[in-house]
Formats: C-alpha cells, structure tokens, sequence
C-alpha cells in the first residue's frame, strides 16, 4: 500500500493488550481518531516479546479490527517500545562556533559531540531529545540558528533499548505485513497524549501503569529529564487477588477492574462481591474491604519504587505540578488518593486529550499511550535524531537526521 500522508497508525505492544489507533491528520495538524483495536496480548512478559507466533496473532487481530473500523488498509506503523530494558541518560556536546555565527553545520556537530556516548553492542539509541541550546552565556530553549558567539553548547536526553527487544517487535510487524516507520519508547508516546504544557513547564512526573510495566517520564522547565520503567503494573495486583482470594486469574482481573479499590479505608465495610472459587466450587460471597485490603499493600509498594526512582533521579524538588497517572490500571478506584498520601503531591488522573473524530471510544486511560504514539509521530516524525527502519533482510538499522528546526513547539 503506498502511504497515505494523512493517515498514521500506532501501535502500542503491551504485556495486557495491543491496541492499534489509526488517525487521520487534518492539514491544520489536528488529530482525528478514524479506528481503533484491541486485543488481548498474548506472548509478552513485562513489556518484551517471549512468544512470536502468539505476539503476531494478538497484533493481526487488532490491526483487522482498527482496518475494520477505519475503512483502510493499514501498512506503515509508529510501534510503542517498552520494557526494563530501557535506559535513559543527559548528556552534554560544546563545540566552537565556526563563522561568529550559528549555522547548521554547528548545530550538527554539537549534536555529534553531545550524543557521543559509549552504549554496548547489545543496545541502540532509540531517542536523542534536545533539551536547550547555550550560545556563549546565553540560553536558548528554541532554535539557535542564525545567532552570534563563539562557543555553541547543548543538553539532550538520550533513550536506548536492547537491540534484540526491537528486533522482535519488528519481526512480528513484518509477520503482519506491517512496516514500522520508527520505534517509539512509550514513556514518552503516553506523555504526549495527557500532559499540558503548564504541566511540563513547571514540572510533572507521568506515571503509566500498564499491565506488566510502570513506565515513568518526569519533565521540568518544558523539556524532559528523566525517563525509566519498572518491571511491575497491573498483573502483579491481579496475581495477588487470584492467591489472595484462591480464584482463576481471569476473574480476579474482573473482581479488580470491577470492584478494585487501591485504598482500603475507602471502602464501606458493608459491601460485599461474589468471588468465583476454582475447579467446581461454588462462589463465596466477600466483603469488598477483604480485596481493598489485598490490593492496597501491593499498590503502595509500587508507588513506593516509583518516588524512590524519583529520588534517584535527583528531580523529586522539580516536580510541582504534581503527579499524573495514566494507563490501564491507573482507572481502578483509589489510586489518585493513595498516590497523594504516599507522594504528598497533587495527582491527577490523565486521559488522553487534543484529539477530535471518535473521541468516545479511546477515553479512557488505558488508551493513552496508543493515542499517544499518533500523536507523538505526527508532530516530530520529522525531527527525531534516531530512529530504526527494517532493512532489506528483515533486520534492524539506525538512521540518524540532523534536522533543523528540531525544537519548533517541542515539549
């Protein structure tokens, strides 16, 4: 199929679900949701392929859904990468202004000199973020083209992942007849679709809880700084529910979407919930407070992890917008209070936002980073420094861009 310019598809691979978002964007750059699907994940452990064969089935289902609903064929696609394998890093690059005056054959090779960090071979940049430019002693959070100095200096966040996690993605692409334009980490897809700018300026912290992974994003002063993911979400909850309360795993991911409550004290002790028992028994009748109870030690702990991360990223005094949580199992009840009591931050609940067209059927949280992948591909497509692309033998190659206007409305 040969692409339609206006059309763009994300793909977010998750250890819960694969959701395939198809948008159509207008010429003015607004982003209307066309198509949708979603689908079970099967053959995904903490965010990475385990399974191929099982990934591509999930993936295919979903991209004849989203196709089905959209009223196209889908072939170029912006795929979400996750995992703990993923590992971020600042990084500085100073060179001498060549001429008195910023061209962009200093800009490059600033660029050159700041993302100049040893990796090992098993790793690949996947993003190189400008943060800010420095002219001499001048700051410039936007593009430095055309200034006057003598020494040009800049700050980018750099993003590498396991070779082999993204050669996997790709391979069950290509098994589903797909061509992943760029792999993009999912942190930062998640972050497009909720955060503000106000947020980003003044400073935040996302935190989107998937199914097998939390991935973290924490901006400040309009850019990012920090990006990690943790190997522990939702199925962690749903496996303590399932010991817990001695019920298949499927029903006790019901019993938690259904009547989960993350904070326990929130719960009338009178409530009760029919807990389906395993093999041939009968189901039992629980206080709902019993689940509460189960599910608030598991959820502190992980918000526990997270400030800790937070702290190590040395940004826990820039964050004063808060925390926003997003994701599939940011929706059950409780959350946004605990979250408040263990951070002591304002916290909010995101949804994905500055979409149109069929708004109604991705907002929900558990959306976010799917619509964030649309939306993150539209805008900067062009202005990413790295991305990877299937080569002729199915393989994996980097492709790096020095584009100019790199920082125009960024962050």
């Amino acid at each position: 199929m040969s692409r339609d310019q206006n059309i763009f598809v994300g793909l977010d691979i998750g250890t819960t679900k694969i959701c395939c978002v198809v948008a159509d964007v207008q010429p003015d750059g607004r982003v209307d949701i066309i198509g949708m699907g979603s689908r079970l994940s099967r053959g995904l452990k903490k965010g990475v392929v385990v399974d191929i064969e099982a990934t591509r089935e999930s993936m295919q289902q979903a991209i004849e859904e989203a196709e089905m609903m959209a009223g196209v064929q889908i072939g170029p696609v912006y795929a979400g990468i996750s995992g703990a394998h993923i590992r971020c890093g600042n990084s500085h690059g100073v060179v001498a202004i060549r001429d008195r005056e910023v061209t962009e054959y200093d800009v490059q090779r600033v660029w050159d000199a700041a993302r100049a960090q040893p990796i090992s071979a098993d790793r690949e940049i996947l993003h190189v973020i400008p943060q800010k430019y420095k002219v001499d002693t001048t700051e410039v959070f936007k593009e430095p083209l055309g200034m006057s100095g003598t020494r040009l200096e800049a700050s980018v966040h750099i993003i590498t992942g396991a070779i082999s996690s993204a050669q996997n993605i790709i391979k069950c692409a290509n098994l589903c007849g797909l061509d992943v334009m760029t792999l993009i980490a999912e942190p930062l897809a998640a972050a497009e679709a909720v955060l503000t700018a106000d947020e980003r300026e003044h400073g935040v912290c996302l935190l989107d809880i998937g199914g097998g992974t939390t991935d973290i994003a924490i901006f400040s002063k309009g850019y990012i700084q920090h990006t990690a993911v943790l190997a522990i979400g939702g199925d962690h909850l749903t496996n303590d529910i399932a010991v817990g309360l001695r019920t298949p795993t499927w029903e006790a991911e019901q019993l938690k979407r259904t009547y989960g409550c993350a904070l326990a004290s929130m719960v009338s002790p009178d409530e009760v919930v029919e807990v389906p028992s395993i093999g041939e028994r009968k189901a039992r009748s629980l206080a709902r407070h019993i689940l509460a109870e189960i599910l608030e030690p598991r959820v502190e702990e992980l918000f526990t992890l997270v400030n800790r991360e937070i702290v190590r990223s040395g940004f826990e005094h820039d964050i004063d917008a808060g925390i926003v949580l997003t994701g599939g199992s940011a929706i059950t009840e409780g959350m946004v209070e605990l979250a408040e009591e263990v951070f002591n931050k304002p916290v909010r609940r995101g949804n994905p936002q500055g979409i149109g067209g069929l708004v109604d059927v991705v907002d929900s949280p558990a959306f976010s980073t799917s619509v964030g992948l649309v939306l993150y591909a539209s805008r900067y497509e062009r202005r990413e420094s790295s991305q990877y692309a299937v080569d002729d033998g199915g393989g994996v190659r980097s492709l790096f861009h020095r584009v100019r206007g790199w920082f125009s409305g960024i962050f």
